[in-house]
């Protein structure tokens, strides 16, 4: 869906508004899809899909997936989680996988941002530098 420039300058500004700090403050949120639903300002449909849009990367953005190659213990969850929450603050959401063809380590993305630390990967820059 294309949008005009002004639907997303107004749902950035109304998203802004709903931010607290680096939190999205649901209830405030939740007003401001009602309000502009109810009054209908011009472009309402595109605001409401940039809003939705937004909404979605923020919570991307909370979402924490480790995959490693064998399953992790509790330690290294808790080591894990711990380092991370003083990164990107306490209200993240984890999700510990088990991937074998890693091979060994372990890889951790966060929103858009991913360390990968397992063997697979090494050895397939250690084959793409020959």
């Amino acid at each position: 869906m294309k949008i005009s420039r002004e639907a997303a300058t107004t749902a950035r500004r109304a998203f802004r508004m709903c931010v607290e700090g680096d939190r999205v403050v649901d209830d405030k949120l939740r007003r401001v899809f009602k309000k502009v639903s109810e009054d209908k300002p011009r472009g309402w449909q595109a605001i409401l899909h940039e809003l939705k849009r937004l909404t979605r990367l923020e919570m991307e953005r909370r979402q924490v997936l480790v995959e490693s190659a064998e399953a992790l213990d509790e330690a290294s969850q808790e080591r894990v989680k711990g380092s991370l929450a003083k990164q990107y603050g306490d209200d993240l959401s984890f999700e510990f996988k088990v991937s074998p063809g890693l091979l060994g380590g372990m890889r951790v993305r966060v929103g858009n941002d991913v360390w990968d630390g397992s063997v697979k990967t090494r050895l397939d820059r250690l084959a793409n530098s020959f």
